[in-house]
């Protein structure tokens, strides 16, 4: 080979080295460049996922931030609803309420005792008596001026007999009472009831004075027949207060007060009263507050020890009603007052703002709007309780005095019919009592015409078993079951479920000649 080829040959492999060169380069250009693509992309990706992740957490975080506030807000009303709980259970064990009715033949002094009362408990001021005493003694009557407290209205205080039920509070270290006033005369019986459907304790006021107390305990005396409907209606507990033991007549004689509770004790275990447990004697003078808010001073009266009025008041023990317990509400007056205001007595249950109500008979769907006891707005009133009740949805003129307002999942039967176990006390002359006997019966708030349909059977009054013989008539004295029919729905309950919903008295012509209690009711009938 010559050198010129060999030239060429090296030439030829230093040129083939250079492109080999190049292509390396170019191929390593290219890896780098591969290299820097997939870098960009996997910092793409990368911050790609990172957004998400954050907005998986974002939204992770308002889920949870949304369930805390809903769980806030869940726990707050709990706690609300626990605090109004508490609000109230706290309210309630500070004071108890009770509703305490005077009761007696007329002028025993029942308004004196109770405007007396008023005066001591600091709810009347010293210038509202000197009034008083001023109005009195111009109408020549100086010993009814504590009485005007009770008496509002002029026929009452020119007459100086209680006509309506005179309404008034006052309260004592342990509890808030209601006083009810009720009428003594007998023209006015069918008040002195509505009186005392509502009330928890009776005052029964007895005058000691020389002829008032035998005129009052005599038969058509008021006395005898009061006793006997405060027990039909409920009254539980009876205060039985020996009055006008100042009187000359009488001048504290230990003597007239032993006279008078032997003859009442008797009478009133006739009635149905255990004497040792439900009934308490005591000594008063209403006109001057002697023995009634701090005990009678022994230079007074040397043989009295036992309580004055107000203790005995406060010591007395009234069976539990259940505030958890279907909502009833029997409905004593209504009036129009930025909505329908109804008034009655919380019989069972609780009632609050914002609840849905029915009131029965008439099915009316209502809404509570406002509650009211005595005179202040409550959030919520419980059994025993007095209350007005703001309600929506049904207008004043579509209710009626013994309408009830009930619970709507279980609202208060309604019927024309029922069946009932009677004590007939006193008919009236050469009456017989039999099917067709019509009577006006009181229940509750309820005043109802009625007819005794059928005599079911006669109860003997000793061994309380039904008689074997048919039974068409009975006399006075007898115990009886029968179906009892009204005109009207009225809503009432078995006797055995709500004890203050299931008595009643029948009258006739101003007289009570029958108390009785729901045994059955006649739902088909409704």
């Amino acid at each position: 080979m010559d050198i010129d080829e060999k030239k060429m040959v090296d030439i030829e492999e230093e040129i083939r080295s250079l492109q080999l060169d190049s292509a390396d380069t170019t191929e390593m250009i290219a890896e780098d460049n591969n290299g820097v693509v997939n870098a960009e992309d996997e910092i793409a990706q990368h911050e790609e996922l990172e957004k998400v992740d954050k907005m998986e957490e974002d939204s992770k975080e308002v889920v949870h931030n949304q369930a805390v506030e809903v769980e806030k807000k869940v726990k707050e009303k709990e706690n609300s609803a626990l605090d109004d709980e508490a609000a109230f259970e706290k309210e309630l064990p500070k004071k108890r309420h009770l509703n305490v009715v005077f009761i007696g033949h007329v002028d025993a002094g029942k308004s004196t005792t109770g405007g007396q009362i008023l005066f001591l408990s600091g709810q009347v001021d010293d210038r509202t008596i000197q009034k008083y005493e001023k109005e009195a003694k111009d109408k020549s009557r100086e010993s009814w001026y504590m009485a005007y407290i009770m008496d509002t209205n002029e026929e009452e205080r020119v007459k100086g007999k209680t006509v309506e039920v005179g309404r008034a509070h006052f309260e004592t270290e342990a509890t808030r009472f209601t006083i009810l006033d009720a009428p003594g005369h007998k023209s006015y019986v069918p008040n002195m009831i509505s009186g005392a459907s509502q009330a928890d304790v009776g005052v029964l006021v007895i005058s000691a004075r020389k002829g008032e107390f035998e005129t009052g305990y005599e038969r058509g005396g008021q006395t005898r027949e009061h006793v006997q409907l405060a027990k039909t209606l409920g009254v539980s507990k009876l205060l039985v207060v020996v009055n006008k033991m100042d009187d000359p007549t009488v001048n504290w004689s230990k003597e007239r007060y032993d006279e008078i509770e032997s003859k009442m004790t008797p009478f009133l275990k006739l009635s149905g009263y255990n004497v040792k447990k439900d009934v308490q004697f005591l000594p008063i003078s209403g006109l001057i507050g002697t023995n009634m808010k701090t005990r009678v001073d022994k230079s007074v009266c040397s043989w009295w020890g036992g309580p004055c009025l107000f203790e005995a008041l406060d010591a007395t023990e009234i069976p539990q009603r259940d505030p958890k317990g279907p909502f009833r509400m029997p409905i004593i007056d209504k009036f129009k007052d930025m909505g329908t205001v109804v008034m009655g007595k919380v019989e069972s249950g609780s009632v609050r703002e914002g609840d849905s109500m029915v009131v029965m008979p008439n099915k009316a769907h209502v809404k509570v709007l406002a509650v009211f006891c005595d005179e202040d707005k409550v959030k919520r009133a419980g059994p025993g309780e007095n209350v007005r009740v703001r309600l929506s949805g049904v207008e004043e003129e579509d209710i009626l005095s013994g309408f009830v307002l009930s619970s709507i999942s279980r609202p208060i039967p309604s019927v024309s019919e029922f069946e009932a176990q009677l004590q007939i006390l006193e008919l009236l002359d050469n009456a017989i009592f039999t099917a067709g006997y019509k009577a006006v019966l009181h229940i509750h708030a309820v005043v109802e015409e009625c007819e005794i349909v059928e005599l079911l059977q006669q109860i003997d009054p000793k061994t309380k078993k039904p008689m074997k013989r048919k039974v068409l008539f009975v006399k006075n004295g007898a115990f009886v079951v029968c179906r009892v029919q009204v005109n009207n729905l009225i809503c009432i309950e078995k006797f055995s479920d709500f004890p203050q919903l299931g008595r009643f008295t029948l009258r006739t012509e101003g007289k009570t000649v029958a108390v009785g209690k729901v045994t059955g009711l006649n739902l088909s009938s409704a």
